[in-house]
């Protein structure tokens, strides 16, 4: 009995008891899940609960110059061509028997770029020689009959005087002789036909040479040995009518489509400057040449003619082009003040009834500045503008009405140079 009751009272909870000390493993966890919780969301705040700023656009201001300078009028686009190029072909249908030209090669007039099998032309000028051989045979011929001819009628005619012979052998040795006179004019006709068949038939021999009408490059050879090459197309795209293309480098200009409500700014002999889309940082001097008269209805344009100042291999027909129709130059002075800046059109706005600009102050938070400015006058899609602004100012291009002196801006990416 008294061994069951002390088992039992070993069994009992003694609730005085301090309570087992927890884990450090697990303080630690929670410690951890709580600064990973307060990082994810600082950087969610700073995110999302920031501000950004507007999303802009911009382009640099450029000086204008001094009195010296010359300011664009107008800007067009347009390409290089040459008023001098030529698909040179055969005047005759034949073969090809040799081509002697190269893309890129350069030919002087004259020489000869190809040959056409020249069998048949050769078999009508030695048939041609052959009947002027004959004709002139023919009029040795004649011309000795002649000859004996009037020596006949000139002893008959002595003759008759003495009353030797009848007066009707005189008549017809009188008539023999003149037949024989008039054979020999056919047959002197006869050979001078013939002559002038024998220069035809050297022209066709001579027609079977292609050659250079005019110096210049080879920009696409047309035609390989064997091939049939005729001037007229023969169609089904069996027969070339062409051998190849030649350009007159020294001809090369530029034409520019330009719209009829700015025509008027454009005059002959008006200094432009040219810039190759291949080469944006090559300037070339120019002038316009002419004006064509006739506009196209479609595009309500009106083609200008200009001429290039400076000859560069580097200027190849169908090349894009830049111009801007600039002012006559006037002299430059010591006193002559800056002309202003040139900014783009679509950076100017209005607040408050006056025109500003809005220019990117930079630094980590990006924000703009708001900047009354004095215009001048239009310099194609651009304006000059007199006071308010620096050269190398970033302006914002089209600001949204938002937009307010101090307000965050941010880059798009895709800043707009001017040269």
């Amino acid at each position: 009995m008294n061994s069951n009751a002390d088992l039992l009272k070993e069994l009992r909870i003694d609730r005085k008891a301090p309570p087992p000390p927890q884990s450090r493993r697990a303080l630690w966890a929670a410690l951890a899940i709580i600064v990973v919780l307060l990082l994810v969301a600082g950087a969610a705040w700073a995110f999302f609960g920031r501000d950004k700023g507007i999303e802009v656009r911009t382009a640099p201001v450029v000086a204008i110059g001094n009195g010296g300078a010359s300011a664009s009028v107008l800007d067009a686009s347009g390409y290089v061509v040459a008023r001098r190029m030529a698909t040179v072909s055969a005047k005759i249908t034949g073969k090809v028997r040799e081509v002697l030209i190269e893309e890129g090669q350069r030919v002087e007039e004259g020489q000869v770029m190809a040959t056409l099998d020249p069998v048949d032309a050769d078999a009508d000028r030695t048939l041609a020689a052959s009947q002027l051989a004959a004709t002139n045979s023919q009029i040795v011929g004649v011309q000795a009959q002649l000859h004996e001819a009037e020596l006949d009628a000139t002893r008959l005619r002595t003759l008759v005087g003495q009353q030797l012979v009848s007066k009707s052998q005189y008549d017809q040795s009188v008539a023999e002789r003149d037949a024989l006179r008039a054979q020999l004019a056919t047959a002197q006709r006869n050979a001078r036909v013939a002559s002038d068949r024998l220069r035809i038939a050297d022209n066709g021999v001579d027609n079977t040479v292609v050659r250079a009408p005019f110096a210049g490059v080879v920009t696409a050879k047309a035609a390989q040995p064997g091939e049939i090459v005729s001037p007229l197309s023969a169609g089904g795209g069996f027969t070339r009518t062409g051998i190849g293309t030649i350009v007159d480098m020294d001809s090369l200009e530029v034409e520019v489509d330009v719209g009829e409500a700015f025509i008027g700014r454009v005059q002959p002999k008006m200094p432009v400057e040219a810039t190759l889309n291949a080469y944006p940082d090559w300037k070339i001097p120019a002038e316009v040449i002419a004006i064509i008269p006739s506009a196209d209805r479609g595009k309500a344009t009106v083609k200008v003619r200009i001429a290039l100042k400076q000859k560069d291999p580097r200027i190849v027909p169908d090349m894009g082009v830049n111009v801007s129709f600039l002012e006559a130059s006037r002299p430059a002075t010591a006193q002559a003040p800056p002309r202003g800046m040139r900014v783009a059109s679509s950076a100017i706005a209005k607040r408050d009834g006056g025109d500003v600009a809005f220019v990117v102050a930079g630094g980590d938070n990006d924000s703009v500045e708001q900047r009354a400015i004095k215009l001048g006058r239009g310099l194609g899609d651009d304006r000059e503008v007199l006071s308010g602004l620096r050269a190398g100012d970033l302006v914002v291009l089209d600001p949204p009405a938002e937009l307010k002196d101090g307000s965050k801006v941010r880059m798009a990416g895709d800043t707009v140079s001017k040269n």
